[in-house]
């Protein structure tokens, strides 16, 4: 890896305290990590100067994942996999159910939707970011000035490294910014992903629990150009040659072993104020948890009796199920640590603080009650915002029409000036999210998402109107004028065919202008409300990001330390023990499972019928050598106490000596709140084991040239 600047964000950590925390790469160095248990140089996990374990670490599709052999062979989840599988199936080639295995490199297939990033070098940019601003302007155009400026910084660094992707991530919020430079790759292949079966057993009701006995792993491979540069899928394409690539341990590790976890965590709001905690248990999570869970029941029963349609609703329904019950464990751990109230409590100890000198006063005085105005400000529309916040993403095509508009307007524009999405590095990936999501439309769901979104914006009241809703009702019952819409719109739009609505992305604004698709106009009619959403947005940013910096330095001054940051999607290392915990009074849950839970579990039916092969191998006791020694028995999963979050979904588990010994996939659902507040007692993550992994593969699938290819043999 190229010399890697070290990031200006922390100056100082507690190690008595390090295992809390999702450490920057750049702080590596600083943790007493030999005294923990690390039994390798810190400099063989990062190295500055030269190729090192993080060089093995890649965000896949919004996951984690490393590379496990030099072939550009990656080891990930399954449900990270799971869209790129649906994808690729039918009602004929079923392999969400049946598993994909590539006998031969030729037998790949494309895992559509999927790309890798690697990273490769970042430095900080807090200085130039925050150079733009002055003390004129008003809370949005600070918010616009930092996009702007991150925006040039982007486009001067891909400039200078064709080929390479960049971004700007907020580190501290309104304080520290650094730039990523990353390696993206294009061409991902689906490798073996095992059935629905192993890959998912227990579904949705083990899902968030533990004791977990589910094979949640999946293989990949990256491709590039002969000469190794990142290109589109092509025949001619070759395997990608990593830097660096993890060893896998089929040995595995024991309970009390250290083991440490690189990846791409997504966010944790753990700086954030009792305002936003609040904002979040009595409105939002709520709000989302209640909406996805009725939008799964309709998709459920929409397939219950026709596999084809099944398969269009399996990815979707496997997102929003995971988000609801993430939301419902995190609402049942604000109530049960009582968060809120305890993040008043310390905000009124910092408030003393601040108020006990004159010129931290002066300084600091109103922070916390101006940030609490912003969030009262957000209640007062809470129920509209909710509604715009999820009208698009629950009708298809609507979005499709939305964005269809929106590009037009915005590709207008100079290319700093646009939103992201529409900007000439994203627009290719843009369109193909959409026409991906239609790939998936499903008529009489598209129709019944849409329409209980519009019967809810029918009600709202007279201060939250949404004017384009309110055109559609020309009398005294909303319900029958809405139906009545929905027929009329859906019968005349082309925003239901994917081909047709990429064709319409080709079109200027004039041209634009002149297409006669009934949703389409709708989506003009919305166009000004979320004009003005996004405006009113920016200007809380704006005003947030400076309360943020302010509250940030005091709490520093208060408790006289540095922090961590949140995680945001960048490259992290947490590290911790393979434990147990007591989730309840006179209940202790040991740290591994085995295939003896699979089999007990398994009732012939989803989400616990197992497949008969894993049966048959367990009672000829064929465990080969992947037999835990003391339980006698093939390991299923492991518990561990590491600080983990979504995104971190991938991430290798890897042993004292570098080694891969698990994919991490899920956390117990005390350890949901994770995202809010962390806890050695209660902040337990789950990883497949290595030695599941290895043994399905092998024993199950027959796939022994991918352990040749790994060298566990």
């Amino acid at each position: 890896m190229k010399k890697l600047l070290s990031l200006v964000l922390l100056l100082s950590f507690s190690i008595l305290m390090a295992d809390e925390g999702m450490y920057p790469i750049s702080e590596i160095h600083r943790l007493n990590l030999k005294a923990k248990g690390l039994k390798i140089d810190s400099k063989q996990l990062y190295n500055p100067n030269g190729t090192s374990l993080i060089d093995a670490i890649v965000n896949i599709g919004g996951c984690s994942g490393a590379f496990v052999t030099a072939q550009g062979l990656i080891l990930t989840n399954h449900h990270c996999a799971f869209g790129a599988v649906q994808a690729a199936s039918t009602k004929e080639n079923d392999y969400v159910t049946d598993g994909f295995l590539a006998r031969t490199r030729a037998d790949e297939i494309p895992a559509r939707g999927l790309t890798v990033r690697i990273t490769e070098s970042y430095r900080d940019v807090s200085k130039e970011v925050l150079s733009v601003l002055t003390d004129k302007m008003d809370l949005a155009e600070r918010t616009k000035a930092i996009e702007r400026k991150m925006k040039e910084i982007v486009a001067e660094t891909e400039k200078k490294h064709p080929g390479k992707r960049a971004e700007v991530s907020e580190m501290f919020a309104g304080a520290s910014y650094v730039l990523f430079v990353y390696t993206f790759l294009r061409d991902v292949r689906l490798v073996y992903v095992p059935p629905r079966s192993i890959g998912e057993f227990g579904g949705e009701n083990d899902n968030w629990v533990w004791p977990r006995h589910t094979g949640d792993f999946a293989f990949l491979r990256a491709y590039a150009a002969p000469d190794g540069s990142p290109a589109e899928y092509s025949p001619t394409n070759v395997p990608y040659k990593p830097k660096t690539f993890l060893k896998v341990n089929p040995q595995g590790v024991d309970e009390g072993d250290f083991v440490f976890i690189l990846g791409y965590p997504g966010r944790t709001f753990r700086h954030q104020t009792s305002h936003f905690l609040a904002y979040e248990e009595n409105y939002r999570m709520p709000y989302i948890a209640n909406l996805y869970e009725w939008q799964i029941s309709v998709m459920q029963q929409f397939g219950e009796k026709d596999r084809e349609v099944a398969l269009k609703h399996d990815a979707r329904i496997k997102s929003l199920a995971n988000v609801m019950k993430n939301f419902r464990g995190k609402l049942q751990g604000l109530q049960r640590l009582q968060l809120v109230a305890k993040k008043q409590e310390e905000e009124k100890a910092l408030q003393q603080f601040i108020l006990s000198d004159p010129n931290r006063k002066a300084t600091y005085g109103t922070v916390l009650e101006e940030i609490g105005k912003v969030y009262a400000e957000m209640t007062d529309r809470v129920e509209s915002e909710m509604i715009l916040g999820n009208l698009l993403q629950s009708s298809v095509a609507l979005n499709a029409a939305y964005t269809v508009w929106e590009a037009a307007i915005e590709r207008k524009k100079p290319d700093l000036e646009r939103q992201e999405k529409y900007m000439d590095r994203n627009f290719a990936m843009t369109k193909e999210n959409v026409r991906a999501a239609l790939l998936n439309y499903y008529e009489p769901t598209d129709k019944t998402f849409l329409s209980e979104l519009l019967l809810q914006a029918a009600k709202l009241p007279e201060n939250q109107r949404i004017p384009a809703v309110d055109a559609l009702l020309s009398s005294s019952d909303a319900e029958r004028d809405i139906d009545r819409f929905i027929e009329r719109v859906f019968a005349r739009t082309r925003c239901t065919d994917p081909n047709e609505t990429m064709q319409l992305f080709d079109k200027s604004l004039e041209e634009s202008e002149k297409i006669n698709d009934a949703l389409v106009e709708f989506a003009k009619a919305l166009v000004p409300t979320f004009q003005r959403l996004r405006e009113t947005q920016q200007r809380r940013a704006g005003a947030l990001n400076r309360l943020s910096a302010l509250l940030t330095d005091v709490k520093r001054q208060y408790l006289k330390t540095d922090f961590v940051p949140d995680a945001n999607r960048t490259l992290r290392l947490t590290y911790g023990y393979i434990r147990g915990y007591s989730p309840a009074d006179a209940t202790y849950y040991s740290p591994i499972t085995t295939l003896k839970g699979v089999i007990e579990k398994t009732t012939g039916e989803e989400p616990y019928n197992t497949p008969q092969k894993i049966i048959d191998l367990y009672r000829q006791k064929d465990f080969g050598k992947f037999k835990h020694p003391k339980l006698n028995d093939v390991p299923v999963a492991l518990l561990y106490n590491l600080d983990t979050t979504g995104g971190n979904s991938g991430s290798p588990l890897i042993n004292a000596n570098g080694e891969l010994v698990g994919v991490n996939f899920d956390r117990a659902f005390e350890a949901t709140i994770n995202d809010f507040a962390w806890s050695e007692s209660y902040s337990r993550s789950i990883a497949v084991d290595i030695r599941y992994v290895l043994w399905v593969t092998q024993k199950f699938a027959g796939a022994q040239w991918l352990l040749d290819e790994m060298g566990a043999k």
